[in-house]
């Protein structure tokens, strides 16, 4: 397994919208055990491939807590149905939005169908935290970030910013 360089906003890939997997295999099984790496070394409790440059439908989560065993998730090919009608504020923050924190409106729950890490046909029933996150890590599968559910003028000063930090950064 190998950690990989996340892409940061505005990086124009992170806009890109994924490409649907055609086969479960050993290089997609290494793609995702790489994701995983990069995830919890970031760290993070979800990562879409389009975060590290790849561009598929590919998603990892795991929302154990510090003091207990890690409990990932992988999802291929993840397709959201049946989302409540109820929906809920959560604090999301990302990876590729780094030091950002909003509320974010989503549906409270939702059905999603996927494959696994084998390539099995998978469905859960997600709630809460969960469902927050699925959904937040499938807008990256159609290059949406969580800074586009905000108000422009909002999602406009989080975006200048890191365009500042990341031309300080680039001058030291």
């Amino acid at each position: 397994m190998a950690v990989r360089e996340i892409l940061i906003a505005p990086d124009p890939r992170l806009r890109e919208v994924s490409k649907s997997v055609v086969k479960v295999d050993d290089a997609l099984r290494t793609i995702m055990d790489d994701m995983l790496e990069t995830m919890y070394a970031a760290p993070g409790i979800g990562l879409a491939a389009i975060q590290i440059g790849i561009p598929l439908r590919v998603i990892v989560i795991d929302l154990a807590r510090d003091d207990e065993d890690p409990q990932p998730s992988f999802f291929v090919n993840p397709e959201i149905h049946n989302p409540s009608e109820e929906s809920g504020l959560y604090e999301e923050g990302c990876l590729s939005v780094p030091d950002y924190y909003e509320d974010v409106e989503r549906p409270t729950a939702c059905t999603v169908r996927y494959l696994d890490y084998q390539g099995n046909a998978q469905s859960l029933e997600a709630e809460g935290l969960l469902a927050t996150c699925i959904q937040h890590e499938m807008d990256h599968l159609e290059g949406v970030l969580f800074i586009d559910h905000l108000s422009r003028l909002k999602r406009d000063r989080i975006l200048r910013k890191l365009k500042k930090d990341q031309r300080l950064a680039a001058a030291e």
